[in-house]
């Protein structure tokens, strides 16, 4: 497997080097880095090729660096070819202010995909059809998957069966969730557990 996905690599840098950033086979996988202005050709490239055949576009996700200077986000891409058996990966890094191009009109699929994207990371697509929210509410502010999302805050969320409709209201918490306790009984807690004072008579 490792021969094959090495002659692919070769083929790809050959043949689309103006795309390729980089490649690497790790784990006995392919990883392609491309530049995002290349996207739509090089997937449409994968697809069509007669030694690549990419049909089945698998899922499209980011990951968030937020440390990282300059392109933030890593947008991923996985491609599966059932005529050779092969898998595919190909990630863009791309700044936050920075537009990756839509690949629907290649893989009609990727609606919903790059709508989830965009949804939990806010990146924007390019000539997307139909480029709104799909998880959360209309009104949700922010992005949930991003590394600097508050994970604790003052509002809730809730779908409401009386009023028919999603509504916020302030977060309320009973006092004894409050008042975590945070020591393991496994690790040895330093005080009788309920139901441990028995055990000993």
């Amino acid at each position: 497997m490792t021969e094959a996905l090495t002659e692919l690599a070769g083929l790809l840098e050959l043949r689309q080097a103006d795309a390729i950033v980089s490649t690497a086979i790790t784990n006995g996988e392919l990883t392609v880095i491309i530049a995002p202005r290349a996207m739509v050709a090089f997937v449409d490239f994968l697809k069509t090729d007669s030694n690549c055949k990419f049909s089945s576009l698998v899922d499209i996700t980011a990951v968030d660096h937020p440390e990282r200077v300059g392109a933030r986000f890593d947008v991923v891409y996985h491609f599966l070819s059932m005529y050779l058996n092969h898998r595919i990966r190909v990630k863009a890094a791309v700044r936050e202010d920075e537009m990756v191009p839509s690949i629907t009109s290649v893989h009609p699929s990727a609606n919903w995909f790059e709508r989830e994207v965009y949804d939990m990371f806010g990146i924007l697509f390019s000539g997307h059809p139909d480029l709104r929210r799909i998880l959360t509410d209309y009104g949700f502010r922010g992005h949930p998957l991003r590394k600097d999302f508050p994970t604790t805050g003052y509002t809730e969320v809730r779908y409401d069966e009386a009023q028919k409709r999603v509504i916020y209201e302030p977060v309320k918490l009973v006092q004894e969730y409050r008042q975590f306790d945070f020591m393991s009984p496994w690790e040895g807690a330093k005080y009788v557990l309920p139901g441990d004072d028995k055990a000993k008579g």
